[in-house]
């Protein structure tokens, strides 16, 4: 029988769900013009009443308890956006295995139950569509399924945290880390914990779902190496920029070549030059290679009530197009093989070849340069240049170094030695710089 009328159900009225609303609110005759039909918000969910009363609409069933939409025969489509792992997970599968189509933007579910989430939409023939779980407004994801379908990937390099790229920024203009996450915090870019931020979690979760759908397969978070900002300081930006013409970014990295795969996430040194070292703020960008195509850049608002919204309207809009169409269920919105990337075709981080940058803090004395020198020459790591700060005999003081590419394992080795030496006060800071970009 065909329906004339699709309805939906959003669980969770936080900043992205109160969007949601918005956006059907204002540009209803545009989304069902683009719908080829009628659609309309049924049920909202929220354990707070009051974020219902807020949005001030009438016609729309409230409820404080996810099953009321769960168990609603007339609901298509459950929109989860209250995040987190439980009961985010629960609330996605269970409503596939009633028969409901689901949008999300939980990338912490997404990246850590791929497989579970994938199998359960195929075997239940429904659809599951998630734009906003990576670059917040930005249409990656049907960007570098569809759009880039003729393509083998081979690489990625995203941008795809606006609170760790807005602090890295105000740390380029000459802000230390933690007057910059302060800014970010008051601003509300940044939480109060702000670790899954600013340890690279978040970014590796949604490296995850980018390299899973690029690479045909399911990558897991525990083999993504994964490094924060946290130890950087504004003095590096200058030496970069003043001494190498390279800028930092922290950068979600995958690449494939020869059957190997690189997943990682790490402060990353790149040429000022490169179109993603103007990627300031809270804006995000995620810059990919196909054999074909060659570079593709995506670029937008990461992040924010309205970026996130428009993704995920626009990913009902995708699944209430296929059931007019009569096609829901049966053409995956992303690819999906049952099939894991092997721990050995993965390249250990120690295994990576690279340029890198290093700053030692040592003791202003004769014979230190000397002594560094030699124990990186021991383990044939050549430096490719050098720059030390005006001299002031008896402190510690920065000695800054760019060695020519070398094997990871090999300078790790070093700098354990290098930072067991009583010359050196701090442990030496190493920022690998991307060659491949």
């Amino acid at each position: 029988m065909a329906k004339n009328l699709i309805n939906v159900g959003l669980v969770g009225l936080g900043t992205v769900g109160s969007g949601v609303v918005k956006v059907f609110q204002t540009n209803l005759d545009r989304i069902e013009e683009r719908v080829g039909g009628k659609i309309k918000i049924k049920r909202l969910v929220d354990k707070f009443e009051d974020r219902f009363k807020e949005l001030n609409i009438e016609n729309l069933k409230f409820s404080s308890d996810y099953n009321d939409i769960l168990n609603d025969p007339e609901i298509d489509i459950v929109v989860e956006l209250i995040g987190g792992i439980e009961p985010a997970r629960t609330i996605c599968l269970s409503a596939m295995k009633k028969g409901k189509h689901v949008v999300t933007a939980n990338k912490a579910i997404l990246a850590r139950y791929w497989d579970e989430i994938m199998q359960t939409a195929q075997n239940s023939k429904v659809d599951i569509y998630l734009e906003a779980s990576v670059g917040g407004g930005i249409p990656v994801i049907q960007g570098l399924h569809d759009g880039l379908a003729s393509n083998n990937i081979q690489a990625i390099y995203g941008i795809v945290n606006g609170t760790t790229n807005y602090i890295l920024t105000r740390m380029a203009e000459g802000k230390d880390f933690k007057e910059s996450l302060k800014e970010a915090q008051k601003k509300g870019y940044a939480e109060a914990d702000s670790s899954f931020d600013i340890d690279g979690i978040d970014s590796a979760h949604k490296l995850a779902i980018l390299a899973s759908i690029a690479f045909n397969t399911t990558v897991d978070l525990k083999d993504i190496y994964t490094e924060g900002i946290a130890n950087i300081t504004h003095h590096d930006f200058k030496y970069a920029k003043e001494e190498f013409g390279q800028v930092i970014k922290l950068l979600a990295i995958a690449k494939a070549e020869n059957g190997k795969f690189e997943v990682r996430v790490h402060p990353t040194l790149i040429p000022s030059d490169h179109l993603l070292a103007a990627v300031d703020d809270v804006y995000n960008a995620i810059y990919v290679v196909g054999d074909i195509v060659g570079p593709v850049m995506f670029y937008g608002q990461g992040a924010g009530q309205m970026a996130a919204a428009s993704a995920i309207v626009s990913d009902i809009v995708y699944i209430a197009r296929n059931i007019y169409s009569g096609v829901a269920g049966k053409v995956p919105s992303v690819y999906y093989e049952t099939k894991h990337l092997s721990a050995k075709n993965i390249v250990n981080i120690e295994d990576i070849k690279s340029r890198y940058y290093l700053r030692f803090t040592v003791l202003d004395q004769p014979g230190v340069f000397a002594t560094i020198s030699g124990i990186l020459g021991k383990y044939n790591i050549s430096i490719a240049s050098v720059y030390q700060t005006e001299r002031k005999s008896g402190n510690k003081v920065p000695v800054i170094m760019m060695t020519y590419e070398t094997l990871e394992k090999d300078i790790r080795i070093a700098l354990a030695e290098i930072d067991n030496l009583s010359i050196t006060k701090e442990k030496t800071l190493l920022i690998r710089v991307e060659k491949g970009i």
